[in-house]
């Protein structure tokens, strides 16, 4: 790329900084020294990598999708929470808002997580354990009580019964007076990522894909701004996948969505700004941020070259980052601290949309006030007092990071083939379904993680407090703990709520649920009325297995 090229890329970048920094006040940006700095910082002359860099806030991203960066639009601070019942629940969600959090990000416990009833023999001992238990839109209610639906945007991370669930907000925010066209956030509803890593599953896939779709279609025509498909790789990399699994096995399911959008006659440039991401933020500084930017970049390409699509926010991969929880040790867990706040850094650097970071005493039971506090104050301690937002992508021209990226990219783009060759017609969603059923995936992952497993073992990875540096004057922790009432009134409540609903209207409901799913009408409407009967979580999913039968992974040794 030549230096006038480059001189004109730097010309359009400053007109979109120009007139993004017009709509609000404009300060100085400085060191804490005092030195004035640049918004961004470019190529001099002639640079062979510009064309594979860019400029911030044009193609093909590998900047940051945005001109001004965090100047103009600094990370939403979203802390995952939930434990107990929805009210314990609501009482964290106010505090975190109270002290600066910037939207929700909701937990649910296993049986929610599984499409179980709090009430179910399967559920027992675990109501309230990892998350919230919600088993009608009642505790929909009561979970955001006081919480204005239209105002605060919420993440939901759930897959396996995400639409019921999704449709238990939409009707809880009808209760709260608030239209659903005014609704904004994200449904995780990544039903790849289960078969491949998590295994929250509830149907074989194919039905899944078919809600899904649903979904997809439902969102677009009647919730323009909600973000129905948070394509996940942070619990790919949980699972034991490197940096390049993470990246690869990710992106290529968020092809497989774009093709399932496109196969119903969705635009691509109206259903694809309603997919996002979810990343898991590792311990290794610089690949983290390198698997960032080659995540925009890849993405960026393939809508535009593969899919067509015409649109920058048809193009664009938005996501969010959680740190790795994966990384935290029960031993010294004060380290996990540092651990947090170096993983949220690199998924600052690396241009993050909105960031959950984890509690110091996460890997022994669910976050305490205090270490979530702490959770919160380190991004805000990196937002306010670092000076990080001062420059767009302050790492890009690094020769370190840039070739890291470029190394990422090649790896990802040497697994989309292998999964494209293994579904014999090149559509990515065929490779992805054939990996899944041949164990694929899972062995994939299984083999990285044993090898991460044995360089632990024989100490060439290092791990302060597990396996170096043990020595410590640390006292155990006092950690939260949830009481065996939570259960007990849970199942109280729902028996209370089954004995007071009309159950003609719910057993119609579920009826004409199951009529719908026979046939090609779209299934989210029928399922709103469920919801709005009092049809259980447990009820309506039951409906469906009942209609679609269970799934079980083949062995794999």
């Amino acid at each position: 790329m030549n230096a006038d090229e480059i001189e004109a890329g730097r010309a359009r970048w400053q007109a979109r900084y120009d007139a993004a920094m017009a709509r609000g006040p404009r300060k100085e940006h400085r060191t804490l020294s005092g030195l004035e700095v640049a918004p961004v910082y470019g190529p001099e002359g002639d640079d062979p990598r510009y064309e594979r860099i860019g400029w911030p806030g044009e193609y093909p991203y590998t900047r940051g999708l945005y001109a001004t960066g965090y100047r103009g639009r600094p990370w939403t601070i979203r802390q995952f929470a939930g434990f107990g019942n929805a009210r314990q629940t609501n009482e964290r969600y106010k505090m975190i808002l109270r002290n600066g959090g910037g939207g929700l990000s909701v937990a649910f416990d296993m049986p929610t997580l599984m499409g179980r009833d709090s009430d179910d023999p399967r559920a027992l001992g675990e109501v309230g354990h990892c998350g919230v238990a919600v088993d009608s839109v009642s505790d929909m209610d009561a979970l955001f009580d006081g919480i204005p639906l239209g105002e605060v945007t919420t993440s939901m991370t759930i897959s396996g019964p995400a639409v019921p669930i999704f449709c238990m907000y939409v009707v809880a925010a009808e209760r709260q007076g608030v239209p659903a066209a005014r609704l904004n956030g994200t449904l995780q509803t990544d039903i790849f990522k289960e078969y491949i890593a998590q295994k929250e599953w509830l149907f074989p896939p194919e039905p899944h894909l078919r809600l899904i779709g649903d979904l997809m279609e439902y969102c677009v025509a009647e919730i323009p701004a909600y973000k129905p498909l948070s394509v996940s790789g942070y619990h790919i990399r949980e699972a034991g996948a490197t940096a390049a699994q993470e990246l690869a096995f990710t992106l290529a399911d968020g092809f497989g969505y774009v093709e399932l959008g496109l196969s119903r006659g969705l635009d691509v440039d109206v259903f694809a700004p309603g997919l996002s991401f979810f990343f898991d933020a590792h311990i290794d500084f610089f690949e983290e941020i390198a698997k960032f930017r080659a995540a925009r970049r890849i993405w960026a390409r393939w809508m535009r070259d593969v899919y067509g699509a015409r649109t920058e926010k048809a193009r664009w991969l938005r996501f969010h980052t959680q740190t790795a929880g994966v990384s935290l040790t029960a031993q010294q867990p004060d380290n996990n601290i540092v651990r947090t706040a170096i993983e949220a850094l690199a998924a600052v650097l690396g241009g993050t949309n909105s960031l959950h970071t984890n509690a110091l005493d996460e890997v022994l039971a669910l976050p305490s006030e205090k270490a979530a506090e702490i959770a919160l104050r380190t991004q805000q301690v990196i937002m306010e007092e670092t000076e990080v937002v001062n420059v767009v992508d302050p790492l890009g021209g690094s020769w370190y990071v840039e070739a890291l990226t470029d190394r990422l990219e090649a790896e990802a783009e040497s697994i989309f083939t292998k999964i494209r060759d293994m579904g014999g017609d090149g559509a990515m969603t065929s490779g992805i379904l054939r990996g899944i059923e041949d164990g694929w995936f899972t062995t994939e992952i299984a083999e990285s993680a044993f090898d991460y497993q044995r360089k632990l073992e024989k100490g060439d990875k290092k791990i302060v407090g597990v396996n170096c540096h043990t020595s410590t004057v640390e006292q155990p922790l006092e950690i939260l703990r949830i009481s065996h009432e939570v259960e007990r009134e849970q199942r109280r409540a729902l028996a209370a709520r089954r004995a007071v609903r009309d159950q003609a209207v719910v057993d119609a409901s579920l009826a004409a649920l199951v009529a719908a799913a026979r046939s090609d009408r779209n299934m989210i409407p029928p399922m709103l009325d469920a919801v709005r009967a009092e049809a259980t979580l447990g009820e309506i999913c039951a409906a469906l297995r009942e209609e679609w039968g269970t799934y079980s992974e083949p062995a794999r040794f």
